[in-house]
């Protein structure tokens, strides 16, 4: 009994710690995005003076306070009144990542549905290369984006990071990988009642993989709702780029207004996450597929 209380008590202080590490970050942003322009520029303006700078060295220590030693809302005022710039650059993304999640979801439930219900070398071959594509990572595919998207004559439009993202492959590998779970007997008896292929794929196999479309749906939000490398390479006008491209290049200037802005841009993540995470955990783990 000792051992195993021991044992117990190793796991849960290691998690701990582990626990701690990782939502650091989290609470870092948060804390100093609500410290003065003053303090922030005195803990952090050497780090990003030097790499603007070009320099990847800091010769003193850096002060990572948690606790600001004078509350201030001029970070929030600053993005959400005084620079409307930073909430256009929000609904950009917003504009660019909902059409993708729902086309991407339609997309690859109808294409899961097919490699689901109909067997054959042809479909093998195809999906073999879906399985490709996944594995190859999307800095690879940026330019042939970039030719199809000029070639096309959408470059520089919304379209030629939409239209590409809602044909990406991994949903279609995922929920292909969760549909195949239903049991056969369910569409057997829907077929013998005389149901349609348009009624199984909507009444019987859908409800079947809410889970997986739901966890499906969170992680191709998170995905392209952190994208900075499409946007810079196919949107070459600003004022349509996410906020995203600019979180990624804040310079010593903008250091508070760019915590306040990440604290702002993280929050449609974290409800989507804690509203949806039994969904998303069952869903990876593809358990109850049959719900009683």
């Amino acid at each position: 009994m000792k051992k195993h209380y021991v044992r117990r008590g190793i796991s849960f202080i290691v998690s701990l710690v582990f626990a701690v590490l990782f939502l650091m970050p989290t609470v870092l942003t948060i804390t100093n995005s609500f410290m003065t322009e003053k303090e922030i520029n005195a803990n952090y303006g050497q780090v990003f003076g030097a790499a603007a700078g070009g320099s990847t060295y800091v010769a003193d220590k850096v002060n990572l306070k948690f606790i600001p030693d004078k509350v201030s809302f001029s970070q929030y005022i600053s993005v959400l009144i005084k620079s409307p710039d930073y909430l256009i650059k929000f609904w950009n993304s917003v504009i660019l990542t909902l059409p993708i999640v729902f086309l991407q979801l339609a997309i690859a439930s109808l294409a899961a549905y097919g490699f689901t219900r109909w067997r054959g070398k042809v479909r093998a071959a195809i999906f073999f290369s879906y399985v490709i594509l996944m594995l190859m990572p999307y800095q690879v595919t940026l330019v042939p984006n970039y030719l199809v998207s000029d070639w096309l004559g959408i470059l520089d439009t919304r379209k030629s990071i939409i239209l590409p993202g809602a044909v990406a492959p991994f949903s279609v590998f995922l929920l292909t990988k969760f549909m195949r779970r239903v049991p056969v007997s369910l569409i057997e008896a829907a077929k013998l009642d005389g149901a349609s292929e348009w009624y199984i794929f909507t009444k019987v196999c859908l409800p079947q993989c809410r889970a997986a479309l739901y966890s499906i749906a969170i992680l191709v939000f998170i995905d392209y709702w952190n994208m900075v490398e499409q946007p810079i390479i196919l949107l070459r006008d600003e004022t349509q780029q996410p906020l995203s491209v600019f979180l990624s290049q804040i310079n010593s200037g903008e250091v508070g207004i760019a915590f306040a802005a990440a604290v702002i841009y993280m929050i449609p993540t974290l409800l989507l996450f804690l509203g949806g995470e039994e969904y998303l955990v069952e869903g990876i783990a593809h358990q109850g597929s049959v719900k009683g």
